[in-house]
């Protein structure tokens, strides 16, 4: 399955890149390919391309406040969760996505 992500937290910093770290070692674990822009204090990193969306089987958006570009993702199917829970339980959220894919 390919992932295309988006992390960003209230403030930023910490959370953002904590996410994006657990979210691509989860993945990975699984078996996915995933690809993880994030959107914190000093900006947008590690983009998105368009190939790269175009291509997702899925998007996960484990953000706490409003992204930018988020219109890419029309047409998605998208799992929004809150940062916190793509730090705590990155594992059940993979598999949490596995299932959205294979029902739709």
């Amino acid at each position: 399955m390919k992932i295309v992500g988006v992390a960003a937290c209230t403030v930023g910093i910490a959370h953002t890149y904590i996410a994006q770290e657990k979210l691509e070692n989860a993945a990975k674990k699984a078996g996915h390919e995933i690809h993880v822009e994030t959107q914190g204090t000093i900006g947008i990193e590690n983009e998105l391309t368009a190939e790269q969306i175009s291509q997702a089987d899925v998007v996960i958006l484990a953000v706490d406040v409003k992204i930018s570009g988020r219109e890419r993702f029309e047409g998605k199917r998208i799992v929004q969760v809150p940062t916190e829970v793509a730090v705590k339980s990155p594992s059940k959220l993979i598999e949490k996505v596995e299932e959205v894919v294979v029902q739709q």
